[in-house]
């Protein structure tokens, strides 16, 4: 016998799904704007960190497209080809995001390299620079606060809000350059800082990749104690022994779990495997935030069948 309980409340499910397409809607409306006062900023001033932003940007815009596209997906109802549903496009748009991330931190490592060797080739406007990477940086600012919240709901958003606050972090490095340039006439400020820009994309990247990798093979969510469950259920009365346990998650914030569970004979004999059912789920709701869980009841004589494996 077994039980599911499925997915967190379909109605804050969606809405926080709504919410976070609003949010994603309104950042690639300003990343936008930037992307193209950044790239015409780049071309008058000739800086690479400014582009090297820019790029880093465009990639931003991807990311939040794909994830916009995700997060629609991810609405779509379970089927009998889809159990599951289509959520775990979140993750496969993060998947592409961090690739992204690592792609562009490539192309501005090359070049900044390349301009750090050839100086004499590098001729940089700092205060054009200067100006372009001030709007950018309050655009960038307006962006985080627009998708701040979302960021703990998904890996969809994580994705997002991580690139932009990347963009961020470039914002400020073009603008010390663009001081610097300004000041002392250093031009190679602006390679030194798409380094940095290179450099600041990298470890994000990673994580993200890190943690959607995790999801991809099933392994346990970080913040789930599988020891601490066994523990919880095999304190429910009734219970005798607990084995065969799994848990996944679907996406973020979606773990699922599964177990079998062996069961006193009195629960069968007196008809209380639904109340057992019921305190079971409830343990792994209240306790573990687990809203979707798969309990099998066995009797002690079919424990003794379970191939090695499912021990």
């Amino acid at each position: 016998m077994s039980t599911q309980s499925t997915g967190h409340s379909e109605g804050h499910s969606h809405a926080s799904r709504s919410t976070n397409r609003t949010r994603l809607l309104i950042a690639i409306g300003i990343v936008s704007l930037v992307l193209v006062v950044e790239v015409v900023g780049a071309l008058v001033s000739g800086s690479l960190a400014l582009l090297a932003d820019a790029g880093h940007m465009l990639s931003d815009l991807f990311g939040l497209i794909i994830a916009l596209v995700a997060s629609i997906i991810a609405l779509r109802p379970a089927s009998d080809r889809h159990t599951f549903g289509f959520q775990r496009a979140e993750v496969l748009a993060a998947l592409a995001n961090g690739l992204i991330l690592v792609v562009v931190a490539v192309f501005v490592g090359i070049e900044g390299i390349s301009r750090l060797l050839s100086p004499e080739t590098d001729h940089v406007q700092g205060t054009p620079m200067l100006i372009i990477a001030s709007i950018g940086l309050v655009a960038n600012v307006a962006a985080l606060l627009v998708l701040r919240g979302g960021d703990r709901q998904s890996f969809n958003m994580r994705g997002a809000y991580l690139e932009v606050l990347g963009d961020t972090l470039g914002s400020i490095a073009v603008i010390i350059a663009g001081i610097v340039i300004i000041t002392t006439g250093f031009v190679a400020a602006d390679a030194i800082a798409s380094l940095a820009i290179a450099v600041m994309i990298v470890p994000r990247a990673f994580v993200l990749i890190r943690d959607v990798v995790a999801v991809l093979i099933q392994s346990a969510p970080k913040e789930t104690d599988v020891q601490q469950i066994r523990r919880h259920i095999l304190e429910t009365e009734g219970v005798l022994e607990v084995h065969d346990v799994h848990v996944w998650a679907i996406t973020s914030g979606e773990p699922v779990f599964s177990a079998h569970v062996v069961v006193d004979p009195q629960i069968f004999a007196a008809g209380e495997t639904g109340a057992l059912l019921d305190r079971l789920s409830g343990c792994l709701t209240s306790h573990f935030d687990v809203e979707h869980s798969t309990f099998q009841l066995e009797p002690a004589e079919h424990a003794g069948h379970e191939h090695e494996q499912h021990r």
